[in-house]
């Protein structure tokens, strides 16, 4: 939903792939939400690769944004896709409608609740009543909810995009796309990318974002987004020419 200015209500932030941005992303739509004055929460339905030692995906968005809420619903030892996590470690997988009511559950005390999924949009997050598997694409469809595609910069996203959009719009998911890790000397793959991808752009990160004093991250993060995500990112032509 929008409330006129930007997106409101559950927020799916999906990929176009695994490691592309999306928990930094989360963040720089968190924190630029959160600078406009909205109360914030960040659900993550499942995280895998507990057992690597790396931060928690929501942990590490609190460090970067400080979101009112950070929830992770179902969590498995290993990097793996949720449902094969599950699966492989003997643990019960994510059913959908308990995503579903959990993360309703937060809407009714936040303004904006970004859904943080796993790897790309058709990933196998758990199990329906069924026992058929779901999908972070069936949760945002059970939410009405709308998506932010996060795209990588380089060769190859123009079609992993592409597939990602057809797939949400045969949906009816509305959807956007932002660029995850914008390089810092881009080269001409990056700007005629960027050129395609405009018409449905919502933002660019920069690369090494999350690596930023969180305070300095906060700061930047509405100059990375568009208005539809709290940001002030209004003109491609002048951030391009700013950039370059």
């Amino acid at each position: 939903m929008s409330n006129g200015n930007g997106w409101t209500g559950p927020v799916l932030v999906t990929g176009t792939d695994t490691e592309v941005g999306k928990t930094v992303v989360t963040a720089a739509i968190a924190a630029a939400a959160q600078a406009a004055g909205l109360r914030v929460a960040v659900v993550k339905p499942g995280q895998t690769g507990t057992a690597t030692g790396d931060p928690a995906d929501v942990d590490s968005v609190t460090r970067l944004a400080a979101p009112l809420t950070g929830r992770t619903l179902a969590s498995y030892p290993d990097p793996l896709a949720p449902l094969a996590a599950a699966r492989v470690a003997e643990l019960e997988p994510l059913e959908l409608y308990t995503a579903v009511d959990a993360i309703r559950e937060e809407t009714d005390k936040h303004d904006l609740v970004l859904v943080e999924g796993a790897g790309g949009l058709l990933v196998p997050m758990g199990v329906r009543p069924s026992g058929e598997p779901w999908t972070v694409a069936d949760l945002a469809v059970s939410l009405g909810a709308p998506a932010v595609v996060v795209a990588r910069a380089g060769l190859g996203t123009l079609n992993h995009t592409a597939l990602t959009l057809e797939a949400l719009e045969r949906r009816a998911i509305p959807a956007g796309v932002v660029i995850g890790a914008w390089p810092a000397e881009p080269e001409l793959v990056h700007w005629l990318n960027l050129s395609d991808l405009v018409p449905n752009l919502l933002g660019a990160v920069p690369m090494g974002a999350g690596a930023m004093d969180p305070g300095v991250f906060r700061r930047s993060a509405p100059g990375w987004l568009t208005p539809a995500l709290y940001g002030v990112l209004d003109d491609w032509r002048a951030w391009a020419e700013e950039i370059s």
